[in-house]
């Protein structure tokens, strides 16, 4: 099986580097226990390109910061009904689906883990809340990545929230 997890976002502006940050803590844990069908990536942003990579992967799992009123963190499905917003500065995991379904002819299983964040000033770090739910993300993360088959079973829009 091949999992891709991509975090996006700006680590110059606080919580917005929470997918950032997701991916390097997992990444480095992956490499040290000798975990190798994991891939990781990050950038500020998603990209149309993105979409040949994930069509070559079983699962993706999109990372990103949240202002939405969520507790810690929420897994949330993507698919054909996801938002598809696209534009010159940016495109959403939805649109980066639709586009490797419908180039490539690729859907892998894709999700969006979504991490509640609270400050977005133009400085670098985490603030305390985000810290924390950063926190329980990676330890969710490292189950998932664990058993990532189990991830597939999971057909509702909503995953888990905790």
């Amino acid at each position: 099986m091949k999992v891709l997890i991509y975090g996006y976002g700006n680590p110059g502006r606080m919580d917005d580097g929470l997918g950032n940050e997701l991916v390097n803590a997992l990444e480095h844990w992956s490499k040290k226990n000798n975990i190798d069908y994991v891939e990781f990536d990050s950038n500020y942003q998603l990209n149309i390109e993105d979409a040949y990579d994930i069509s070559t992967k079983d699962v993706v799992i999109f990372v990103d910061a949240s202002k939405e009123d969520i507790d810690d963190f929420v897994l949330t499905k993507i698919n054909e009904n996801s938002n598809l917003s696209f534009t010159s500065h940016e495109a959403s995991p939805g649109y980066i689906y639709y586009l490797s379904k419908k180039l490539f002819k690729k859907a892998p299983e894709t999700f969006l883990l979504h991490i509640k964040g609270y400050k977005w000033d133009f400085q670098q770090g985490l603030s305390e809340g985000a810290e924390h739910n950063l926190n329980k993300a990676i330890a969710y993360m490292k189950i998932i990545i664990k058993n990532p088959e189990n991830i597939i079973k999971f057909k509702h829009n909503i995953i888990i929230q905790n």
